[in-house]
């Protein structure tokens, strides 16, 4: 038998799809989804700084995103986004995630107890991504069980006063919809579901409101505390001041006033610590102290070798400016950076371990656990700077740079030498082993190319006219030296420029060039370098992927 429902003409709703007003009933569930959500992941970020980096959900989830992502993603993200490419991660994670929370908190209005069951799904999920984390233990579990416990019983309490918050302007609407703010429609639900007086109804908004307020502010403050958002500001490297340097027994060579051509714009021939480049796969830096820190040298070796911050820092330790570049650098960008690195050559440490003949690999890997793969002629060559550093730029290392202990290995890129947080050196084999990068499609040796930048004029400059022309630069060509630097106006002949003085080659040099009687309009200035083997940078244009982009630096600027 169908009952016949009968309806008072004017107050009947539109579908819900196009009703305004019920959408902005959705509103206070989303926004109790959202907050639910934000006071898990905050309380159990704070609470992480109790224990390792790994028992933060949100660090474990964004460095799993980063080890599973695809090279030519991640190649993408650097490029781009170079050193902010891990806030730009954070950001993209954060976006995602209050869609998935609103998503839940929409879920609730309709089945609360099919809400909760998603919500734990999701901290479930988040439990079992930072206990597989390399570097977690099974208490690193209690930042998220905590936290998600605390972000159910808050997703309880919102959802329950975003209900109640609802059916009070619900019954708002219905009331003027009869006529009088207290008297309910024809079509209102029963009293017993909507506050029945107006007290009722403003009670009910207050407690809403009241507790998205308290939600709010636990959420945010434990956010802005937290490890993640820490992980960007500088006190990061409040540890490394601890550590005590002893001044080297072999000092770097003064740098001569030579080795800097005198151009406003032009990058500094020392790159200050805290501008100098960072890319790695550490999505908060690793906390590991000087006391705890030791290198363990194994694998195919007559004598397994393990060593001590105090032991390391008790030999003679040497002093070398050497130039790093990132593989994933653009033609003319900014991924690298020279310093003064403080370090005990890596070729002394190996033959105390004494590597077998048949190794030709070492396996270095970082307390994360990210891995590289250094040619073991590189390590145990004479003439070639290679250094487990502890200082740079006269200080310990800053904690974003490797903090206590890291791999500096001039002539190769950094994904396949500069291991930083280093813990561990295998000596193996390329055709037993592979690295984190190797095992993405790089070239597993990753020897550094000829490049060149132009630093001035800047990209789209506007230049005085009757003024000379002056262009100036960086090239760079780690351990084999850069003999020339070319330069050309628009499609002219190239010229040879004045170089800066080279302190040794495994450091970029400087370089400027004068053009006279440039005349008005749009110009463009091509760049090259030559190293000292004779090989001239290519202007072969071709993507990072396996080793390095390549072609020349080229900019466009206009004369007045």
């Amino acid at each position: 038998m169908t009952e016949t429902v009968h309806e008072t003409p004017g107050t009947q709703e539109p579908a819900a799809g196009r009703d305004p007003r019920r959408r902005r009933d959705l509103i206070p569930h989303l926004l109790a989804g959202v907050l639910a959500a934000a006071i898990f992941l905050g309380l159990a970020d704070l609470i992480s700084r109790l224990f390792g980096p790994a028992s933060s959900p949100l660090v474990s989830l964004g460095s799993t995103i980063i080890t599973l992502s695809p090279s030519w993603l991640q190649d993408f993200a650097i490029s781009y986004f170079g050193s902010n490419n891990k806030l730009v991660l954070y950001l993209s994670m954060g976006i995602v995630g209050m869609i998935l929370a609103a998503l839940i908190g929409a879920l609730a209005r309709r089945s609360l107890r099919l809400a909760v069951i998603v919500f734990s799904a999701v901290v479930v999920t988040l439990l079992v991504v930072v206990l597989l984390r390399p570097e977690s233990s099974p208490l690193d579990a209690l930042p998220t069980l905590i936290g998600g416990g605390l972000g159910i019983v808050s997703l309880l309490l919102l959802s329950g006063a975003a209900t109640g918050f609802t059916r009070a302007s619900q019954a708002d609407r219905a009331g003027s919809s009869a006529g009088s703010p207290t008297t309910p429609s024809a079509t209102s639900s029963p009293a017993a579901d909507r506050p029945s007086t107006e007290d009722d109804r403003a009670h009910s908004r207050r407690r809403f409101l009241g507790l998205a307020a308290a939600g709010t502010a636990i959420a945010a403050g434990s956010i802005t505390f937290g490890r993640s958002v820490n992980a960007f500001g500088v006190g990061a490297g409040e540890a490394a001041a601890r550590l005590v340097l002893p001044a080297p027994a072999v000092p770097a060579p003064a740098i001569p006033a030579g080795a800097s051509v005198g151009v406003d714009g032009v990058a500094p021939f020392i790159t200050p610590n805290n501008d100098f480049y960072r890319i790695d796969t550490a999505l908060v830096v690793p906390e590991l102290s000087p006391e705890d820190w030791t290198l363990r040298i194994h694998g195919l070796v007559e004598e397994e070798v393990t060593i001590t911050m105090a032991e390391l820092l008790e030999l003679p330790l040497e002093e070398h400016h050497i130039t790093l570049t990132c593989v994933s650098n653009p033609v003319g960008g900014d991924l690298l950076g020279n310093a003064t690195w403080l370090g005990y050559p890596i070729r002394e440490l190996l033959a105390r371990a004494r590597p077998l003949g048949e190794a030709d690999m070492v396996l270095s890997r970082s307390i994360d656990g990210w891995t590289a793969s250094t040619p073991l002629e590189v390590l145990t060559d004479e003439d070639r700077a290679c250094l487990l550093a502890v200082g740079m730029n006269g200080e310990p290392l800053p904690a974003q740079h490797g903090y206590p202990a890291r791999l500096v290995v001039p002539g190769l890129y950094g994904y396949v030498s500069a291991t930083k947080w280093v813990t561990e050196l295998e000596v193996t084999r390329f055709d037993a082993e592979t690295a984190y990068w190797t095992d993405r499609g790089w070239d597993a040796r990753g020897p550094i190319l000829v490049a060149s930048r132009i630093d001035v004029p800047r990209p789209l400059a506007r230049v005085d006219s009757g003024e000379e022309l002056v262009v100036a630069g960086t090239a760079w060509a780690q351990h084999e030296g850069v003999a020339e630097v070319e330069v050309r106006l628009d499609d002219g002949d190239w010229e040879s420029v004045e170089l800066a003085d080279e302190v040794n080659i495994d450091t970029w040099r400087q370089w400027r060039h004068t053009f006279a009687d440039v005349s008005s309009g749009r110009h463009a200035v091509t760049v090259r370098a030559i190293n000292a083997a004779g090989e001239t940078q290519t202007d072969e244009r071709r993507d990072p992927i396996p080793n390095a982009a390549t072609g020349q630096h080229r900019i466009e600027f206009s004369v007045d």
